[in-house]
């Protein structure tokens, strides 16, 4: 039996297209390792949202070539499209494959005799016009289901239309059948993945009328029966409606928990990105989810350094975040990228410039997350335990997105429990307690008994 390894980089809907090939090749007959071990068949799925993407691509080459000098190596995903030639040209690659052919990987591989240049199948990103349907399961805890592909959006710092091609979306009765499916694999959280997650329904048949909106979809999941909960990855703010989020603060099992993108808080950045809103519109939303969801979680996507940010438009990114209550952010640094209008742009930020603001965003996220943290201790929250014994404690995330941790308990691997949060440690996780009933043999929670990691 010949072996596969697999190491996906980027975001959540690499993850699960990568366990989807995975799947396939397994079906095929091949073995899955992990990809320190020596295996036939190395399989890089890449990303371009950043520079360091594509040196990390290039590491995870040579990385390959040092467990396994024979294996062959295919590279597939968005730097692959992009620059496929430039990827056959790194020593050890033998294989590039584009945005449609990377769904079709077990056919290319018949022969796996070390070659000397990549062997290119890419396809011009028009043709990427159809939806392709993956979902994750490499933990029985979770799994990114992707609902959405591509973006129609044009946005001038991104490359993503031009890696994945248009806005397209699965068809509602496969969503339902693949959470089925899910859910009889034994996992108990949904997170719903996509380029334009929000944009869902477009493209669903192959034209580009919505034949089904994104409420319509959650409203749909929310009624799969086993489900335990499902969390939205990502959604612009202007396809953040207030029927969706008022659907999510009375659902059966969608979590209050929303990763809004913000970018900047600058509308005159905000225009030169050609992002659809201003930051009004994200107050708005970040003021309704509260309103609605109190002890709701939301995490803000933020660029620093665009091409023209002063250090007053930063300032006022950073006042502006500052003044929400928001939970966390996720700080990107901007990089130029080919064939994006932003690289065209006047007003180029210095690297170490870029880096100085990066840091201050981060310290800020650091702060919110604190204090989020802290106004939800003492409450009770639905909690859903992994299944790996870290250092002897288990860890998870309440339906709000707090990272909690407890003592060790296989017992309590991927289950749900109500919970108190207790304590902030200092590793970024808060203390809960639990108690094993030991005569019955099942968990159950206790609020009375402090049960908690000293650290």
């Amino acid at each position: 039996m010949k072996k596969v390894a697999f190491h996906t980089l980027g975001c959540k809907l690499n993850f699960s297209e990568t366990s989807s090939i995975a799947r396939d090749l397994e079906d095929d007959g091949y073995e899955r390792v992990t990809f320190d071990q020596k295996a036939d068949v190395y399989v890089i799925n890449t990303c371009s949202v950043t520079e360091n993407a594509d040196r990390e691509c290039k590491h995870w080459v040579n990385r390959a070539m040092r467990v396994n000098p024979d294996g062959f190596v295919v590279v597939v995903g968005c730097y692959a499209q992009l620059k496929p030639e430039e990827i056959a040209a790194f020593d050890g690659v033998d294989m590039v494959l584009g945005a449609t052919e990377k769904f079709n990987i077990g056919q290319y591989l018949h022969d796996l005799t070390k070659k000397d240049s990549g062997e290119v199948h890419s396809c011009e990103i028009e043709d990427a016009d159809f939806f392709v349907g993956s979902y994750s399961i490499g933990d029985r805890t979770r799994a990114f289901l992707k609902v959405q592909d591509g973006c129609d959006y044009k946005c001038t710092y991104c490359t993503i239309p031009l890696a994945r091609g248009i806005s397209r979306s699965a068809p509602l009765k496969t969503v339902l059948q693949q959470a089925r499916e899910i859910v009889d694999r034994g996992i108990k959280e949904i997170v719903l993945t996509g380029v334009n997650t929000g944009d869902y329904g477009k493209g669903e048949f192959g034209n580009k009328k919505h034949e089904h909106t994104f409420l319509e979809l959650i409203q749909a999941l929310d009624e799969v029966e086993g489900l335990d909960r499902v969390r939205i990855s990502s959604i612009e703010p202007n396809l953040l409606s207030e029927e969706i989020i008022d659907f999510v603060a009375n659902s059966k099992r969608f979590v209050p928990h929303f990763h809004i993108p913000l970018q900047s808080g600058s509308n005159e950045l905000l225009g030169k990105m050609k992002r659809r809103y201003r930051r009004e519109l994200y107050a708005d939303r970040v003021e309704r989810i509260l309103k609605k969801m109190p002890n709701a979680a939301i995490g803000v996507d933020v660029i620093v350094g665009f091409p023209g940010e002063t250090e007053a438009h930063f300032f006022d990114t950073y006042n502006f975040i500052n003044s929400l209550p928001i939970a966390y952010l996720h700080v990107f640094t901007y990089s130029e990228r080919p064939n994006t209008e932003a690289i065209e742009m006047d007003g180029v930020v210095p690297i170490p410039e870029r880096k100085k603001r990066n840091k201050m965003l981060r310290g800020l996220s650091a702060k919110k997350r604190r204090a989020f943290y802290d106004s939800q201790l003492g409450q009770r929250r639905k909690v859903l335990f992994e299944d790996e014994n870290k250092d002897g404690y288990i860890l998870g995330y309440s339906d709000n997105y707090v990272r909690v941790k407890t003592f060790w308990n296989p017992n309590l691997a991927n289950t749900t429990n109500n919970l108190v949060l207790r304590k902030q440690n200092n590793d970024g996780t808060v203390s809960v307690a639990v108690e094993r009933d030991v005569h019955l043999g099942h968990v159950r929670s206790n609020s009375s008994i402090p049960i908690e990691p000293h650290i």
